[in-house]
């Protein structure tokens, strides 16, 4: 049996959003060092403020100041703080409700140790020295042990207020494809396409996946399949991905490989893109020392009958 194999990944993009109203004069109030809740109908001050009632679905938008000061409602310690988190030493992830809010506000509050936090202490907020109108303007929340904090009487209105965020998104993790991936690659590396037929319908999985997708049982018997193969359906990309080196427009297709019961994808190349099409007899392309296909190119044949693949569509 082959080495089930495993690799970090790492799955990362921008998320751009733009902001109500209410979003708008909260995130532009850290900016200025306030903080601002949203008071409903029957009284209630909501920080961080959200744009409708969760009781009563209502819209709401009345703005109102709350202290920078709070207490510590319940919390949880952090011991290996990770990249992008608030402080680079261990600290504690707490719900912190402001001084004249209903609800509570997370994040950091910087103490020595779990020892030094507790349901119920007083905190306030530690400003960031930048602040751009983001939560990270709130650096974090520290012990407080004076008066609570006051509010200014903000009005909720300023000028140049913030309109938009950009949140990064990152998700670290180890991926395992399992053993039937895990030699699907293996035999990738030696330039050979290698499926698993199903023991009861006899149909050949490239990529496989370890059992039939639709009898259900597993699949163990491997199949060489191809090099050649079909254009079954196929999209032209527009739009230039960030960190893949490849002119625009190109296109992406599913190939079903000679022998195979399943259409997997891959580039295709050495051919217009605007001449591509269903039918197509491609062959795969591999450069030296890779891993797996660089592309797919027209081998010259007559395009395959439609017949011939229409049930891998």
């Amino acid at each position: 049996m082959p080495e089930v194999l495993k690799a970090p990944l790492v799955v990362e993009f921008p998320f751009t959003r733009s902001l109500g109203p209410v979003q708008s004069a909260f995130l532009t109030g850290l900016r200025e060092r306030v903080v601002l809740g949203v008071r409903t109908t029957d009284g209630r001050t909501l920080v961080p403020p959200v744009e409708y009632d969760p009781t009563t679905a209502e819209e709401i938008h009345d703005l109102v100041e709350v202290a920078p000061t709070g207490t510590v409602t319940t919390w949880a310690w952090n011991h290996a703080p990770r990249r992008g988190q608030p402080l680079a030493t261990p600290f504690a992830w707490a719900l912190v409700r402001l001084d004249g809010a209903e609800t509570a506000l997370l994040h950091a509050l910087d103490v020595p140790g779990p020892e030094a936090v507790h349901t119920g202490m007083r905190v306030r907020v530690r400003w960031s020295e930048e602040r751009t109108g983001a939560i990270t303007d709130i650096a974090c929340f520290e012990p407080h042990d004076g008066v609570a904090g006051q509010p200014t009487g903000h009005s909720g209105r300023f000028e140049d207020e913030v309109t938009g965020i950009v949140a990064h998104a990152r998700l670290d993790y180890t991926y395992s494809p399992g053993r039937a991936q895990s030699a699907y690659i293996t035999e990738l590396s030696r330039q050979r396409t290698v499926g698993e037929r199903c023991p009861s319908c006899r149909k050949v999985y490239v990529p496989p996946r370890g059992a039939c997708p639709t009898c259900g049982v597993a699949t163990v018997e491997q199949v060489e399949v191809g090099p050649r193969g079909t254009v079954t359906t196929f999209c032209i990309v527009n739009i230039k991905a960030k960190n893949l080196d490849i002119d625009v427009p190109y296109v992406y297709a599913h190939i079903a490989l000679d022998g195979a019961d399943l259409a997997l994808h891959g580039r295709i190349g050495g051919i217009p893109y605007d001449q591509v099409r269903m039918g197509l007899r491609v062959e795969p392309v591999w450069t030296e020392g890779a891993r797996h296909p660089d592309h797919y190119r027209p081998t010259g044949e007559p395009d395959a009958d439609y017949d011939t693949y229409k049930e891998l569509l």
